[in-house]
């Protein structure tokens, strides 16, 4: 087999086989993307199941956060880097494939792809249930339908949408934290005893936590779309994070201030009964309405994200050729969006995907353990390298270790079932058809 030579290939630019991507996005187009991804559902919902694997124990939920906070951070700044080096659509799949190979650059994109497809059925879902809870299914699809029309009308289009849709998170966020904060918090709430919370415990919490706001790598994986990208998607992904962080420390403190662990570890949507519990419990009604408006803005930067990942494969022979198309009017991948938009509308038309969203889990761990690994292969070679590169990608590919690790053993096991099917397909349309074979790059 033909193979990359790791640490080879170009620092920007596209294959001259395939047209590129217009570099539309400035920066705050990227930080906004990077905010709609991060600022889904988890914000509103996420902090009750991390409470209940934490246990009554206020500081072990402020520690899970910490912890999954330390994680996102050196994922984040492995991945700033290395798309500052490869400005290219995809991610840490080309990360994988220029700096350690073939191999690993389709394990990572593999498990991208297909653990956002899942991933994207599952948040169609979560929105569909707030609009038609009896069937979620059916207003889940014409959201999927309409978010693939809009990627596929270009990338600015897709960032001015999510824009609305984060500044519209953002205010229902700040109303409802001050509607819970308005009738006190019970400070001694938050200083439980940590040692009620198991080392398990914490880290199950951390996996759940940093799963809701893991969403910074977007930006990266739209980096062939970011004008002047060395510069600008570092700077994206350093802002888009620490906000997320910010609002994710207030939900949990003010929530725990208002309902106390117990509470919060029974609750489907913490934040709602907090505000339920205020002077204004009118105002509980808004939240249901945030996680909504949350889901699609997420669902929107991760179908761009999967349509990216697709055609960069597309573009390297791992996925079918025509997945690679760019249309020329609007300059995005048309046809790599339309595919992936009529697999998730199947998909929540037919099942709730509870066993594949838990295999999902592993795939993001992967992805990003990938971007870990990559970027301390590039730091290895780099004599130009900064002293912090190095440690950095190692806390945070041993943090995604210790994550899945943390993940219950069905969600392990089906998520690495779901890679070695990639893996032995791919072994196997090789040796069967030698044209299929990736080209070197570099």
């Amino acid at each position: 087999m033909s193979s990359s030579t790791p640490g080879a290939g170009p620092a920007s630019g596209t294959p001259a086989a395939t047209p590129g991507l217009r570099r539309d996005l400035g920066l705050r187009d990227a930080v906004v993307v990077g905010l709609g991804a991060m600022l889904g559902a988890g914000v509103f919902g996420a902090v009750g199941p991390a409470a209940a694997a934490v246990g009554p124990s206020a500081p072990g939920l402020l520690a899970a956060l910490a912890l999954a906070a330390l994680v996102a951070t050196c994922n984040a700044t492995s991945t700033a880097r290395l798309a500052g080096l490869h400005p290219l659509a995809g991610g840490a799949y080309a990360y994988g494939r220029r700096e350690l190979g073939d191999w690993w650059g389709f394990a990572a994109g593999w498990a991208f792809v297909v653990g956002k497809t899942a991933s994207c059925a599952a948040i169609a879902l979560v929105a569909g249930a707030a609009v038609w809870p009896e069937h979620p299914g059916v207003p889940a699809a014409v959201a999927v339908a309409l978010f693939t029309a809009l990627t596929c009308a270009g990338v600015q289009r897709t960032a001015r949408v999510t824009a609305v849709l984060v500044v519209v998170v953002l205010a229902i966020l700040a109303v409802s934290l001050g509607a819970a904060a308005g009738g006190g918090l019970d400070l001694a709430a938050l200083t439980g005893a940590a040692a009620d919370a198991s080392p398990l415990g914490v880290l199950q919490a951390a996996g759940l936590l940093f799963f809701a706001f893991a969403g910074y790598a977007r930006i990266a994986t739209l980096g062939e779309e970011v004008r002047d990208p060395q510069r600008t998607i570092g700077r994206a992904v350093a802002i888009a994070l620490v906000t997320v962080l910010v609002v994710y420390a207030a939900v949990v403190v003010v929530v725990l201030g208002v309902l106390g662990t117990t509470t919060t570890a029974t609750s489907a949507l913490p934040l709602r009964d907090a505000v339920a519990g205020g002077p204004v419990p009118q105002l509980a009604v808004l939240v249901t309405v945030g996680a909504a408006v949350a889901a699609l803005g997420s669902l929107l930067t991760v179908m761009a994200g999967v349509g990216r990942t697709a055609l960069a494969m597309a573009r390297d022979r791992e996925l079918p050729a025509p997945l690679a198309a760019v249309s020329p009017r609007s300059g995005a991948p048309a046809v790599a969006q339309l595919v992936a938009g009529a697999v998730v509308v199947v998909a929540v038309l037919t099942t709730d995907l509870r066993g594949a969203i838990a295999a999902s889990s592993t795939g993001v761990l992967v992805y990003y353990a990938v971007a870990n690994l990559a970027a301390w292969a590039r730091a290895g070679r780099d004599p130009q390298r900064r002293a912090w590169e190095r440690p950095v990608a190692a806390v945070g590919l041993v943090g995604c270790l210790v994550l899945v690790a943390a993940l219950p053993p069905a969600a392990v096991a089906a998520g690495l079932a779901v890679l070695a099917a990639g893996l032995l397909g791919r072994a196997v349309l090789r040796r069967l058809s030698p044209a299929r074979r990736a080209p070197g790059r570099g």
